[in-house]
C-alpha cells in the first residue's frame, strides 16, 4: 500500500520514466548493477510513486519455484494450497522484484518465462492451473553483473526478456546528498565518507569480490551521526564487511585514516 512518505531516491539517468513506461506496457524490468547501489530502494519508490503494492523477494541458492508459486500444506485433517508471493503478486496485481534472481534455482527462472512474454501468464503445475495476470502485476528482477561473473550468470535468452535498467554507483555530489538525507551527518563528514568510498573503489589491485556500496557508506554515516568516532565507524561499516584478509584490511584500514 502507499505510505504517507515517499521513500527517498534520487534519480540518475531517468530510471524513473523507463520504469513507468514499462508498466504502462506491461513490460518486466532487470536492474542491473552493484551491491548496494539503490536497486531496491527504486522499486520501493517506483511502487509508492505509482501507488502499488510491492512484494520483495531476496533469492538465495535455495529458492525455488515452489517457495515463489505455493505449495500445498496440512492443516488440521486437512490438505490445502497456499499461494505462495508470486501467485499472490499475480493475481493481485502487485509489483513482485526477485532481488539477485540469478542465485535463485534453475526452476524459477523457468518459471517466470511465460510471465515474461506476450502470455503474461502463470502456470501450476500442482493444481493444473493457469492464471492469467493481472493487468497491474509487474514483474522486477534485479541482479549484480560483476559479481555474478564466473559463478551464476543470467542467460541470454532470459535477460532479453526484460527491459534493462543499469544501476551504478553515484555521482560524488549525488552521494554526498544520499548520506546527508539518510543519516543526517553533515555534508562535510559525508564528503569525507564519500571521498574514501570513491578511493577504495578504484583500488583494483586489492582483489576486492564486492567494493564499498552507497549502503555502507550510509551505515558509516549513521555511525558518525549517532556519535562513534569516525574512524572507527569506518572500520566497522565500511572496511570490516569488505573482506577477512588481515593485511587488506590494515591496508584499508590506514587508507581510510589519511582521509578521515
Amino acid at each position: 500500500m502507499k505510505k504517507d512518505n515517499p521513500p527517498f531516491y534520487l534519480e540518475a539517468a531517468q530510471e524513473t520514466a523507463i520504469f513507468e513506461h514499462a508498466f504502462k506496457k506491461r513490460l518486466p524490468v532487470l536492474l542491473k548493477g552493484p551491491t548496494g547501489t539503490g536497486k531496491t530502494r527504486f522499486v520501493e519508490f517506483m511502487a509508492h510513486k505509482l501507488d502499488k503494492q510491492h512484494i520483495t523477494i531476496s533469492c538465495h541458492e535455495e529458492t525455488s519455484a515452489t517457495d515463489l508459486i505455493g505449495r500445498f500444506i496440512i492443516k488440521g485433517a486437512e490438505t490445502i494450497w497456499l499461494d505462495g508471493p508470486l501467485t499472490t503478486a499475480v493475481k493481485t496485481g502487485a509489483i513482485i522484484y526477485l532481488d539477485e534472481v540469478a542465485e535463485a534455482r534453475p526452476d524459477v527462472i523457468v518459471a517466470i518465462h511465460s510471465l515474461t512474454d506476450y502470455r503474461r501468464m502463470l502456470f501450476i503445475d500442482k493444481l493444473n492451473e493457469h492464471i492469467a495476470a493481472h493487468p497491474d502485476f509487474m514483474l522486477v528482477a534485479s541482479f549484480n553483473p560483476g559479481y555474478q561473473r564466473g559463478f551464476k550468470e543470467l542467460k541470454p535468452s532470459t535477460r532479453q526478456r526484460f527491459v534493462a535498467i543499469p544501476f551504478h554507483y553515484p555521482k560524488k555530489d549525488a552521494e554526498i546528498q544520499i548520506l546527508v538525507n539518510e543519516s543526517d551527518i553533515t555534508p562535510d563528514e559525508a564528503e569525507k565518507l564519500v571521498k574514501i568510498g570513491q578511493k577504495i573503489r578504484n583500488l583494483e589491485e586489492v582483489g576486492l569480490a564486492e567494493t564499498v556500496s552507497t549502503r555502507l557508506l550510509v551505515d558509516a554515516a549513521k555511525l558518525i551521526q549517532s556519535g562513534l568516532p569516525r574512524r572507527l565507524a569506518v572500520r566497522s561499516a565500511v572496511i570490516e564487511p569488505l573482506t577477512d584478509d588481515q593485511q587488506v584490511l590494515e591496508a584499508l584500514t590506514d587508507l581510510s585514516n589519511l582521509m578521515i
